[in-house]
């Protein structure tokens, strides 16, 4: 086999991966009808017709709840925006304690802090790498008000288990589904199993508008709660709703027509560009079945993933080079790869020194939870020594690059005593 191309030989791929683009002729369609019927926003921020959105927004949610078969669908500017519109609905206010996992994009677990919430960090599963139910039963206390479930890489978290024990202790189960539109569980969709699912349309995400998301719930008045929370509630308060005025302070979380108009589109084509996703991350799966010391992604069963990231497990003892090392010798043959994912998210600032809103530390002043290292050792173990990932929603290989990324992964593995004996360093 050839030299490593780190070690001065021809890397396996020979072209630089294409970026994956999913924009095409009827988005720049779409986009032109709305320019030129002059309405790029149709909202108003006062109780009228318009409070809803213009005609792009409200036949995009329409679409968007039928194709996951929900009752609502509420567009909203970004996944962190419906994060924190989530919290704000299920009525989370100070002192209250809301499960989060800390191995996730940091809007997780900083929507709780914007209604002076707890985030609570629950570790996450060695396999499939998401909330580990066990555990997050053993963390519920009175003071807890929610779960945020996030369903990462594309896998289902164990999404059955969480809405059970939410269910049994009076809990809300959202679902940050930001990386796994159309991904399964038992036969529903992932995003819907939760009483609030969060869905993102960031433009590196399966299908996107740019930037955008959209929050999906069977419940209305929750429905409506998200949709006066994301378009100055304060001014519609009195006409809608049960008198519950909680968290109905509002923000301006909406979507454009240019945007919805665009989801539109990518929301007609996800199907082939999901399976697409699955396709590759299958093929990689099945050849580095055999490789020693690599162990490819766990499937939940009775799953379907859709791979945001193909997320892979290494043993260093077991393959004998450092992961760092491997990784840019995958580099070298042409392979985009990443060790880890994000540094566990209490380790960040603003959670390890207990400061968040205002100088005094608000809310972590109602609370004893301390942030440091050593809070999951799973997280950690998986990010510092154990994660090997693949974006696979990054890039758009052929299928002839696929074939030749897998035989960068063969040429690494099968050279790996002299990329170990050699004077390369992994920096």
């Amino acid at each position: 086999m050839d030299k490593l191309a780190l070690l001065g030989g021809e890397p396996a791929v020979k072209e630089p991966l294409p970026h994956y683009r999913t924009m095409g002729d009827e988005e720049e369609s779409a986009v032109l009808r709305v320019m030129r019927s002059g309405n790029l926003s149709a909202y108003l921020g006062a109780w009228s017709p318009a409070y809803w959105g213009g005609p792009e927004v409200q036949a995009f949610e329409k679409e968007w709840a039928s194709a996951f078969d929900v009752e609502y669908a509420v567009a909203v500017n970004s996944a962190t925006s419906g994060l924190i519109a989530a919290m704000g609905a299920v009525g989370i206010g100070p002192g209250d304690e809301v499960i989060v996992p800390p191995y996730t994009m940091s809007a997780t677990a900083v929507a709780p802090l914007f209604y002076g919430g707890i985030p609570v960090f629950v570790d996450i599963e060695q396999d499939c790498f998401c909330l580990d139910a066990k555990r997050v039963e053993q963390e519920i206390t009175p003071k807890t008000r929610a779960i945020i479930a996030v369903n990462l890489f594309g896998q289902p978290a164990d999404l059955k288990a969480l809405r059970d024990l939410a269910d049994a202790h009076g809990l809300y189960l959202i679902e940050d589904n930001a990386q796994g539109p159309f991904a399964m569980q038992g036969g529903q969709l992932a995003g819907t199993i939760g009483h609030i699912g969060v869905f993102s349309l960031n433009y590196h995400k399966h299908i996107h508008t740019g930037e955008g998301g959209v929050c999906v719930t069977r419940d209305k008045s929750l429905a409506e709660r998200l949709a006066m929370i994301r378009n100055h509630a304060e001014n519609a308060s009195e006409h809608i709703g049960d008198g519950d005025f909680t968290n109905l302070i509002g923000h301006n979380f909406r979507m454009t027509e240019l945007g919805a108009a665009i989801g539109r589109e990518q929301l007609k084509k996800a199907s082939a560009f999901v399976g697409r996703r699955i396709e590759i991350a299958d093929r990689l799966t099945e050849a580095t079945s055999g490789l020693t010391g690599i162990t490819a992604p766990k499937v939940r069963p009775s799953c379907r993933h859709v791979y945001y990231v193909w997320g892979a497990l290494y043993n260093e003892a077991e393959v004998g080079v450092s992961r760092e090392l491997f990784a840019k010798a995958l580099e070298a043959e042409g392979v985009p790869v990443g060790v880890g994912y994000v540094a566990p998210l209490y380790l960040l600032p603003p959670f390890k020194n207990r400061i968040a809103i205002g100088s005094k530390g608000f809310p972590f002043n109602l609370t004893n939870r301390v942030y440091q290292a050593g809070l999951c050792p799973i997280t950690e173990r998986l990010h510092h020594k154990e994660m090997l990932t693949y974006l696979i929603c990054s890039f758009d290989p052929s299928d002839e690059q696929v074939d030749q990324i897998i035989a960068a992964f063969h040429k690494v593995h099968a050279h790996r005593e002299n990329l170990a004996t050699s004077s390369v360093s992994a920096a």
